[in-house]
This record gives structure tokens, sequence and C-alpha cells, in this order.
């Protein structure tokens, strides 16, 4: 399986250097996008033991499976809806956006969570110990302003704050940079850069490598206990038109989730070997291990984020659950 790593500072400059968009074709090729992180290990997984080629010859099919790394949900909603991919990898804060945007159209809706991750914006400045504390002389660093699912949840945590209307209030500190880099700046100081609203396994090395890091808050406190802040979605047309390779990619994501739970040494080796990662084994083990980090397919705690996008105005659509924004299969009945 190809893997080009691609960080975007321009989607349409990027994606015009990697992936070409086709027309409608036949069932048989995958064309997946993922981001940086330990929330994208059941890709990985799936990926080195070709668990969706291996699901799609169960079902009489061969599957050419592609995928892409990006930094960013609207880099990935952008190479969505070009049709260079076929299945985004990002936030829920971005999969609400495209959905909201494609209502009628595209119909963009949620295919699997990948899991539970407890996300932590952390800080070195050491004056920094809640969000109220952030002045102007501070840069947060993210995958997207405003559209990531960090600077989602840190719009929701302003807003139960400051109130609704002064949910954005921290935006203006927000700078867009990949994982890697913002914990790179993190550990090394002296930039600019002084936050990261993260995920793991960048979190905790940004936290093990610079003793003034610290913990601001924590994800599942302002969403209010674990949630799926990483998932995967597509278009209705690719649902519809490919079933067996749907199907297949489904399939092999549970499976990559059972490999996951039960052997997490097994699991953190494969996520060192697909990403050339220079992590700690036993630190990523441990991540893997926590028992706040869950590996299931089923979306959960999604729609404080929906109900709060809505009530701000950054989605017109009003969601009456989390069914709405995912699609009708057997593992999403119980989102929520």
């Amino acid at each position: 399986m190809h893997r080009p790593l691609i960080q975007f500072v321009g989607a349409a400059l990027a994606l015009s250097l990697t992936l070409n968009a086709l027309p409608a074709r036949a069932e048989g090729r995958l064309r997946i996008a993922e981001q940086f992180g330990i929330v994208y290990l059941l890709l990985n997984i799936a990926q080195e033991q070709k668990l969706i080629e291996k699901q799609g010859r169960a079902a009489g099919l061969e599957i050419q499976v592609e995928t892409v790394k990006l930094s960013g949900g609207a880099a990935v909603n952008e190479a969505l809806l070009s049709g260079h991919i076929d299945v985004a990898g990002a936030g829920v804060g971005p999969l609400l956006t495209i959905w909201d945007r494609t209502a009628g159209k595209q119909n963009v809706r949620g295919i699997a969570s990948l899991g539970n991750f407890p996300y932590y914006l952390t800080s070195i400045n050491p004056a920094v110990r809640s969000i109220a504390d952030f002045g102007p002389q501070d840069r947060i660093a993210l995958p997207a302003v405003g559209v990531s699912v960090q600077s989602r949840i840190l719009q929701l945590a302003s807003a139960k704050l400051w109130g609704d209307a002064s949910y954005n209030k921290l935006d203006a500190l927000q700078v867009a940079l990949p994982h890697p880099e913002a914990t790179a700046a993190i550990i090394k100081g002296g930039s600019e850069i002084n936050a990261h609203f993260g995920n793991p396994p960048y979190q905790e090395q940004g936290l093990a490598g610079n003793p003034k890091a610290h913990i601001v808050l924590k994800s599942y406190e302002v969403l209010g206990g674990p949630a799926s802040a990483t998932v995967l979605y597509g278009t209705e047309k690719f649902r519809r038109d490919n079933p067996k390779t749907y199907a297949a990619f489904v399939a092999a994501l549970a499976e990559a989730a059972a490999f996951a739970s039960s052997r997490p040494e097994e699991a953190a080796d494969i996520f060192i070997r697909t990403n050339a990662s220079k992590i700690d084994r036993e630190t990523l083990i441990r991540i893997i291990r926590n028992p706040e980090v869950q590996f299931k397919l089923t979306p959960q705690n999604t729609f404080a984020l929906a109900d709060f996008m809505h009530r701000v105005g950054a989605i017109k659509q009003r969601p009456s659950s989390a069914r709405d924004y995912f699609f009708d299969d057997a593992h999403n009945a119980a989102a929520n």
C-alpha cells in the first residue's frame, strides 16, 4: 500500500502534486486520507495487515488501497469534495462542517469512529493554568483554525466559560500547524508557539520533552466524558456505488479494532513502523493501554459538539441525533 507523506500548506497546491481526481469507476479501488497521531492506528493496522484487501477477497473482490497523509480538516474536506479521496479521516468538527455543507448534494456522512481518545491542550507558559489565562502573547497550535476538532472543542470550552457570544474568543490566538511540528515547537521552546492542542502520542511527547509543559484542558472534560474525536466519512454516492468495497472497509476496521484492543504491544510496533515514528515504545504501549482509550467503531459523545456548532451558527442544519450525520450502518445504530 502506497503512503506518500504530505504536509499541506495550501490544500489545492499540495493535492495537485499527489492524487488525481478520477471519474466514476467500478468497485475495487479505495483512496483514504488520514492525518497524524495514534488516533489513526486502526488504519495503520489495516494497512500493514492488508485487512481491507483480505476482506475484499472474502467477498470476491480485489481491492486496491491507497493512502495519503494530510494535515487539518480543511485540507481533508477539500480532498474529499474534489474527488481526490473516497474516505476522509478527520475530527468530528470537520465532519459536521462538510455534512452541513453537502446536504442535498454529495450528502457526506460519517462511516465510523476510530475510537475514543482524550485530547490535551498543553502550554509551556507557566502563567496559563486554564483557558482564561491565555493572553495576546500566546499562540495555540492545532491542525486547522476554526475547523479542526481541537479548535471546535476549544470554542465549546470558551462558550461554557464566557457564553456563546464569545465562543470564538481564542480563535485569534490559534495557528494551523501539523502535530509533529507543533510538538517540536513545544519541546524546543523559544518560538511563538507556546501551546498545543494535540492528540496522542504527540501530546504525551510534548509533556515528556519539556519540563514546563503542562495540561491546561482535557477534551473529555469539555465533552462530558469519553468521546470519539476522530472519525471516518465519505459521500453517499461512494457508499451506494461501492457496496462491496465499503463493507470490506468497515469489516477491516472492526478487525483492526479487535487487534488493537487485544494486542497492544504489536499494535504499538505497527504504529512505529508505518509512521517511521521515533516515539519511545513503552510510552506508546501505555497510551494504547490507557483505560480512557477505547478502540471502537461506534461513535460516542459527539452530539454535544454538533448541538453547539448549530447553536453558534457554525452549521445551518440542526441534527436531531448523531444518526443524522452518520450513515445508517449496524455499528452506528447506537451513535450518540
